[in-house]
């Protein structure tokens, strides 16, 4: 189980509808298509859309109706939500924005670096993640996004008409379909199964080594009480087991790098049984982030220092 939806997590959220003046006819971004003006039809809106500075005072009418993710790119970056939010069915909105070409949005959003990504629920902004996280944990901010937007009485439903068409993309392996699969109906432990026999016909399949951690990650989450798991913890600064449960929460809900400090920080004050709990479930979070994360860079790091 997730921790328990709180925005004030996310770092609060601030009152937009002062921010943009409407443009009557904003210029698309070179190579990129013009904002599409929102209209009385869902058709008119689309799912998936790029704004800019001119064009955001439609964005704030469309999220009295949806919850919209704003994802800020730039030149270098492409934008990755998109098929991602076309699988909500209507049900969220993404806007992707060009940060570099539209300074007001991005000082309103407090975006330093990209990617980053917040949520417009009712015409006010709510900080979700920098960086891109691993599939699984998109999906879980996106889900909370949601059941905010119910909680505020947003529960609209756009049409699928204009939702970008994806390409075709490969089947996966048969036992990576068969996790993905039971991931979709909430059983992680045939997951766990599937990506287990996975690795074993092949230890060098990478996708499926991240995904068993991901989904040991959902294991250890499953029934847990986020309160009581940070109370223990506060309770017992030097128990490996209650900073590693605290840890998973805080990876589950994107705070990357407070797991990481917090695992690092408690590390040399532990036994050696102590330091292998923590050196395992590290490895593990550098799975589910990435290798080429930065983060996962810097933690592997300060590790490497820790143990030598």
């Amino acid at each position: 189980m997730m921790e328990p939806f709180n925005p004030s997590a996310m770092r609060g959220a601030v009152d937009l509808s002062g921010l943009v003046s409407r443009a009557s006819a904003p210029e698309a971004a070179p190579g990129r298509p013009a904002p599409a003006s929102t209209g009385a039809s869902a058709r008119a809106e689309g799912i998936v859309r790029e704004a800019d500075d001119a064009s955001f005072g439609d964005v704030l009418e469309l999220s009295q109706r949806v919850p919209v993710i704003v994802e800020f790119y730039a030149s270098s970056i492409e934008p990755a939500l998109e098929s991602i939010v076309a699988t909500y069915g209507g049900r969220i909105a993404l806007v992707t924005v060009d940060g570099d070409r539209s300074p007001q949005l991005a000082q309103a959003f407090q975006v330093q670096q990209v990617p980053a990504v917040a949520a417009v629920i009712g015409g006010r902004r709510f900080q979700l993640f920098v960086g891109m996280p691993a599939e699984i944990e998109v999906r879980q901010v996106l889900d909370q996004v949601l059941e905010l937007a119910h909680q505020q009485g947003v529960t609209g439903v756009l049409e699928q008409g204009e939702a970008p068409t994806e390409p075709a993309e490969e089947p996966l392996p048969p036992l990576h379909q068969e996790a993905y699969d039971a991931i979709a109906r909430g059983d992680y432990a045939a997951a766990a199964s599937a990506y287990r026999s996975a690795i074993a016909q092949s230890p060098r399949d990478q996708e499926a080594v991240a995904g068993l951690a991901q989904v040991n990650l959902l294991l250890r989450l499953e029934g847990a009480v986020a309160s009581e798991i940070r109370a223990a913890a506060a309770a017992n600064p030097d128990d490996a087991d209650a900073q590693l449960a605290v840890a998973d929460l805080d990876l589950s809900g994107g705070h990357v790098d407070d797991a990481f400090v917090r695992l690092l920080d408690v590390f040399p004050a532990l036994d050696a049984d102590g330091r292998t709990a923590i050196r395992t479930r590290l490895l593990d979070y550098f799975e589910i982030v990435g290798a080429d994360d930065p983060r996962t860079i810097a933690a592997r790091r300060r590790l490497t220092a820790l143990l030598y």
